[in-house]
């Protein structure tokens, strides 16, 4: 592919990708911008990240992001629907439509999963943890088991959670959001080597 064009990249995702409470340079897709730039990829990225959205608010808005100009996908929802303790069924039909959507537009897909916590119970959280590769597999999509992997390891080395987590205790400050980007980057990079590739 030549390398006149850069790629561009939608994000389709939640608060956690929208930016919440962070200045703008400072939210996840700037800061995930700052890294491409850094590495010399060629990558315009798209903040199609809208607070409060679950699943069904991804599939609704799909038709309308993926526009002629997006050669790849970046699915990161379903914190909402864990928040509201959304049917899994649910959760997954409405995934399963977004990729394929991205699937029927020829456009390649990095799919972020987040694991439902403990206390929903085994049969929730089995089902919930289940739908991200299980659907990536479906698809060919790329996956990242868990967003907020990277935080959950920080604390574990002994950061504080508000080392890494907004007054809030469920998103990410900006150095949360570094964290995350150092993990998800390479996966991107992935990614954006899969445009114009044969399916």
């Amino acid at each position: 592919m030549a390398a006149a064009e850069p790629v561009t990249v939608a994000a389709l995702g939640d608060s956690l990708t929208q930016g919440y409470g962070l200045p703008e340079r400072e939210g996840l897709v700037p800061q995930l911008q700052a890294w491409l730039d850094a590495q010399g990829a060629e990558v315009r990225l798209i903040n199609a990240g809208v607070s409060g959205d679950t699943t069904a608010g991804g599939l609704s808005r799909i038709a309308w992001t993926l526009t002629p100009e997006v050669d790849a996908l970046i699915v990161a929802l379903g914190g909402n629907d864990l928040l509201r303790g959304i049917d899994p069924a649910v959760s997954r039909r409405n995934l399963d439509g977004i990729l394929a959507a991205a699937r029927d537009a020829g456009v390649p897909v990095l799919l972020v999963g987040l694991p439902a916590p403990p206390n929903y119970g085994a049969d929730y959280k089995a089902a919930f943890d289940a739908i991200y590769p299980e659907l990536a597999a479906t698809y060919g999509a790329l996956h990242v088991e868990n967003l907020l992997a990277p935080l959950a390891e920080a604390v574990r080395n002994g950061a504080g959670p508000y080392d890494v987590l907004q007054p809030d205790g469920l998103h990410p400050n900006a150095e949360g959001v570094r964290m995350i980007v150092e993990a998800l980057g390479p996966k991107v990079l992935d990614l954006v080597e899969r445009v114009g590739a044969p399916s």
